[in-house]
């Protein structure tokens, strides 16, 4: 089944996008500090700060998110509680990071956003149902005739009901 390997690979693009939003957000911060130019009157160092933390908080939420898909793939059970909203979060993220990316950055970041939306909803998809082990026992049957009981599996009629004179 494809469950766990979807779990690792989720797990992996979370970590790696992790790190690549926190840094992305940073060198953002280093180049507005850099510039040292204001934008509609606002402090560049404030910008610059608001830059890093943003990047540096975001990119903890998606190593949040990565640790749930790791956890996941490691223990082969479902997401639960506030790992499963964590996850669900995580997809509406990219759903809505992928609207915007269209916009102002083209197709390519469009196509990541959505690959990595699709893996998310694929894993959470996948553990929806759970899998009965290979060497479970057959669900226990209803007496019929295979089993030698002498039933002939036909409807039972109860008796009229008698009548009072």
């Amino acid at each position: 089944m494809l469950r766990r390997p979807v779990a690792w690979v989720v797990a992996v693009v979370l970590f790696a996008e992790a790190l690549g939003v926190a840094a992305l957000n940073w060198f953002l911060g280093v180049v507005v500090d850099r510039q040292d130019m204001s934008l509609a009157g606002l402090d560049p160092d404030t910008m610059s700060l608001s830059s890093k933390i943003g990047g540096v908080l975001f990119g903890l939420y998606f190593a949040l998110c990565g640790l749930v898909a790791l956890l996941v793939a490691v223990r082969n059970r479902p997401p639960a509680g506030f790992g499963r909203v964590l996850l669900i979060s995580a997809a509406v993220v990219h759903g809505l990071l992928g609207a915007f990316a269209w916009g102002l950055v083209g197709w390519p970041a469009f196509t990541f956003m959505v690959v990595v939306l699709a893996l998310i909803v694929l894993m959470l998809m996948s553990y929806d149902r759970p899998v009965e082990p290979a060497d479970a026992a057959p669900p226990a049957q209803a007496p019929g005739p295979e089993s030698g009981d002498g039933d002939t599996g036909a409807p039972v009629t109860p008796p009229p009901a008698p009548t009072t004179p």
